[in-house]
């Protein structure tokens, strides 16, 4: 039986941003923006990264480097989690989350948001579906 997690909040945000990249199928047209490589997590969360969705204008494939992007969530660093907030797609993102069996609160915000806990890398895989019902969103953000 395993023991050991990965409760580390830097390293869940790590492995997620890993996944987020390396998914070409499941979160196509998301990607990782101004991440800061040198975070530390803070009791009450450190940004580490945004995840925006590529819209180009024309409406064509969104694999041009140079197209528009929409941030849709942001990724916080605390030292025992990780912590998205949702800000295309609240709504979807807590229904999938709930899903998922992830903790998720809303938080109070103009726009409102969703947070979406990750206390433990093998959570990560469960995360992305928070990520695809925020990217299946159409005009969400």
């Amino acid at each position: 039986m395993v023991t050991d997690r990965l409760t580390d909040g830097v390293r869940i945000a790590q492995l997620l941003a890993s996944e987020v990249t390396g998914s070409e199928s499941r979160l196509r047209g998301l990607t990782v923006v101004d991440a800061d490589p040198d975070v530390e997590a803070t009791t009450g969360g450190a940004l580490a990264y945004r995840i925006a969705r590529e819209t180009p204008e024309d409406g064509s494939d969104a694999g041009d480097a140079d197209a528009p992007r929409e941030t849709v969530a942001e990724v916080f660093v605390q030292p025992d989690r990780a912590r998205i907030e949702a800000i295309a797609a609240p709504e979807a993102a807590a229904t999938a989350a709930t899903e998922a069996g992830l903790r998720v609160r809303p938080k109070a915000a103009r726009p409102p948001r969703t947070l979406v806990f990750v206390e433990d890398g093998a959570q990560v895989k469960r995360a992305l579906t928070v990520l695809e019902a925020i990217r299946g969103e159409p005009n969400a953000g």
